[in-house]
């Protein structure tokens, strides 16, 4: 005979249920005898730093601290580590260093030459003053006598190749007065007028070239070569027989004769305030400029 099924059914869950307890147990006995293999976490363990470790940030400190002290110890002069140095130079350096200057190794080699001057007595100065000031008086006295001596002499005697009409006039110094030309008597701008005259054929009344015509700007000798460029006169400075030397220092003089070597031979007059006729030889260098015949 069948046996009912609900008899059956509870007596298979009963036996699941013995198994599962006795899986468990197994389960249990196995953790107790085997720590690694249970499933829990263990409890965490404060372990202590290591030493090194906690010193770390101290180390990279003191390691940046001392990369820059070997750069500048790198870079110091030589002769700082140079075995025998000087204690010269060495405090040399400290002093340069204290205040700011660089002061060259070697200066403190230099030595101080001495020159042989010796000083003098207060009646050696005495003495040397007195003989210079005599000597200044004696050359003052010379130039006086040399100037009243040209400024008041009177000339009677013509010189040779001298053809200047007024060579005996009084001069401006001494009262003269113009000359028909329209400058003072026995100057060396009238005797060169006189002479470009001469050259262009007027030796009298009515005068080619006078004053008001050759240099309206002004008498002076140092008028003349800005007259010459305000005229379109030409100048240059190639000497030629009949042309102005004009010299920069307010003198003019006439050109005489050129000479082979390219010297020119000149005439003049009041050469050195002697307001006197005069000839001399200079290089053709020697004269700035050269102011050709009027046209």
């Amino acid at each position: 005979m069948d046996v009912p099924v609900a008899v059956r059914i509870p007596d298979a869950v009963a036996e699941t249920k013995a198994l599962d307890l006795e899986k468990a147990s197994i389960a249990a006995r196995s953790n107790r005898l085997n720590p690694v293999a249970s499933p829990r976490v263990a409890p965490a363990v404060s372990r202590p730093v290591p030493r090194s470790r906690r010193r770390r940030p101290m180390k990279i400190a003191v390691t940046l601290l001392a990369i820059p002290g070997l750069f500048l110890t790198a870079g110091l002069p030589a002769y700082a580590f140079a075995p025998g140095a000087s204690d010269t130079a060495a405090t040399t350096s400290r002093v340069a260093d204290t205040q700011g200057v660089t002061v060259d190794s070697g200066a403190a080699a230099i030595t101080v030459a001495r020159d042989g001057f010796t000083a003098t007595t207060s009646e050696e100065l005495a003495q040397r003053d007195a003989e210079a000031k005599r000597a200044l008086a004696a050359q003052q006295t010379a130039e006086a006598d040399r100037s009243a001596a040209t400024d008041f002499a009177v000339y009677s005697v013509r010189a040779k190749g001298d053809d200047y009409p007024w060579f005996d006039r009084a001069t401006d110094t001494q009262g003269g007065g113009l000359s028909p030309l329209g400058y003072y008597y026995r100057e060396c701008v009238d005797f060169v007028a006189y002479r470009l005259n001469r050259d262009a054929g007027s030796t009298g009344s009515p005068w080619t070239w006078t004053w008001s015509k050759l240099t309206p700007s002004g008498g002076n000798a140092s008028n003349w070569a800005s007259a010459w460029a305000d005229q379109g006169w030409a100048t240059g400075d190639t000497p030629v027989v009949g042309a102005v030397a004009w010299f920069n220092y307010n003198h003019v003089a006439y050109v005489q004769s050129v000479n082979s070597d390219g010297s020119v031979i000149l005439e003049e007059y009041n050469w050195n305030g002697s307001h006197a006729y005069n000839t001399r030889t200079v290089s053709a260098s020697e004269v700035p400029l050269f102011l050709y015949p009027p046209t």
